[in-house]
C-alpha cells in the first residue's frame, strides 16, 4: 500500500514523502492517526504541484537551519551531574537536558530532534550527539559529563 507521509514519521520518512507499508500498518496506523493520507492518483499530483510550488521556499528553511547549525561551530557544552564511585551519575543525562542546555547557549532544537549514541548517558565523559534541524541538515555534536564540585 502506498502512502503519502503529513507528518515526520521515525523509521519511515518525512512529511509529504511516498512510502510503500504494509496494508494493516498503513490501514490500522497511518491513516486514522493523521500521519498519512492513501496515495490515490489524484493525490499523486496534488502531491507533484505542492512539492513543485515548495521547491523555492525549501531554501530559506534550509539555509535558517544551516544557520543555526553554524552556531555550533566552536561551541563547548559541560552538563553538570551528581556522580558517585567510578564516575557513575546519579541519575542520568537525557536528550531534554541537552537540549535546555544548548537554548542556554541560543541553539533553539527541539529534544525529539536529539539523538544521544548510545541512549541516556549514566557515567561522566564526552559524548556525542546528533542534532537535527531540517531533513537535509544533520549535525553531530560533542559535549562533555562533568561532576558537580
Amino acid at each position: 500500500m502506498e502512502v503519502i507521509l503529513k507528518k515526520d514519521v521515525d523509521n519511515l520518512g518525512f512529511v509529504d514523502d511516498l512510502v510503500t507499508v504494509k496494508n494493516g500498518y498503513g490501514r490500522n496506523y497511518l491513516i486514522p492517526q493523521g500521519y498519512a493520507v492513501l496515495a490515490t492518483p489524484s493525490a499523486k499530483k496534488v502531491l507533484a504541484e505542492n512539492l513543485k510550488q515548495r521547491a523555492y521556499k525549501e531554501k530559506k528553511v534550509v539555509d535558517a537551519a544551516n544557520a543555526q547549525a553554524a552556531k555550533l561551530e566552536g561551541l563547548e557544552i559541560k552538563l553538570t551531574a551528581k556522580a558517585g564511585e567510578a564516575d557513575k551519575l546519579f541519575g542520568s543525562i537525557t536528550d531534554a537536558d541537552l537540549s535546555d542546555a544548548l537554548a542556554k547557549e541560543g541553539v533553539e532544537i527541539d529534544k525529539k530532534y536529539i539523538t544521544i549514541a548510545g541512549g541516556n548517558i549514566k557515567r561522566l565523559g564526552q559524548y556525542e550527539a546528533s542534532l537535527r534541524f531540517h531533513r537535509d541538515v544533520v549535525k553531530n555534536f560533542t559535549f562533555d559529563v562533568v561532576a558537580e564540585a
